[in-house]
């Protein structure tokens, strides 16, 4: 792809990958999935995401101090979800612009995200509502979310109430570790996972209802607290977790029309 026009005034550069293909059925984007690089350096990382060879890309990549790059068109269908799914959806990219946050991830260290980064992510995510939207708060997620059982970013140190602060996304303060009260494990049985299974699943994660606490069930529930209880994340569904996911469910925005 040769060089284009940013869609943003907040694109400092533009350097093209041709890892993109037309929108699936004439998809417009209605979600926005965040990742980090999980690469040593951003540089390393971009240069990735613009090989033809990787077969990887996203629309936007933010660097530590703001700086942003925008590598596809948002109208294309960049690829940057892999195997994916929220709300029955399979096709991610095709609904979905992806942002890449240089973070070299829990294999290297996985720093804080500095503020100057989150605030570039935060105005890049207002600008695409601002163009696209409105975009539901309960479409923006993480790329563990829509794949929570290959990966874990952008993990449990990104700043998701500083979004929600800042009206980006969908969160609720979360309930405090060791409460008492009921707890799911992996391997139980019964209709309490059967619930638990059934609320996941109709806040948009890709679980089955089976009954059975069993791997997908826990790496789903691992994602889910990366996300909105970060403050441990063990996959085991306690007293913490189900309060949290039940204020989410309260205070879920209707859908938009």
């Amino acid at each position: 792809m040769s060089a284009f026009t940013p869609d943003t005034f907040l694109v400092a550069d533009v350097v093209p990958s041709p890892s993109h293909d037309e929108r699936k059925q004439g998809r417009k984007p209605d979600m926005i999935v965040l990742h980090y690089t999980g690469m040593k350096t951003g540089e390393a990382a971009l240069q990735r995401l613009c090989k033809s060879e990787s077969k990887v890309s996203a629309h936007y990549v933010v660097f530590e101090d703001g700086h942003i790059v925008q590598c596809v068109p948002e109208t294309f269908r960049a690829w940057h979800a892999g195997v994916s799914s929220w709300g029955g959806e399979k096709d991610i990219n095709s609904g979905s612009i992806g942002i890449e946050i240089v973070n070299p991830g829990h294999e290297f260290g996985y720093p804080d995200f500095p503020l100057r980064q989150i605030a570039a992510v935060i105005s890049l995510c207002k600008s695409i509502n601002t163009r696209r939207g409105p975009i539901s708060s309960v479409r923006i997620l993480a790329h563990s979310d829509v794949a929570p059982g290959r990966k874990q970013d952008p993990g449990e140190k990104f700043p998701w109430e500083q979004l929600s602060d800042s009206g980006v996304g969908h969160w609720v303060r979360p309930a405090p570790l060791n409460l008492e009260g009921t707890a799911l494990h992996p391997g139980e049985q019964g209709d309490a996972v059967r619930r638990l299974q059934r609320v996941l699943h109709g806040y948009g994660y890709d679980v089955e209802e089976t009954g059975t606490y069993d791997d997908a069930t826990r790496e789903v529930v691992a994602a889910f607290q990366r996300h909105f209880r970060p403050a441990q994340v063990d996959g085991v569904a306690d007293a913490s977790t189900l309060l949290t996911l039940r204020a989410l469910l309260e205070t879920r925005p209707a859908p938009l029309t």
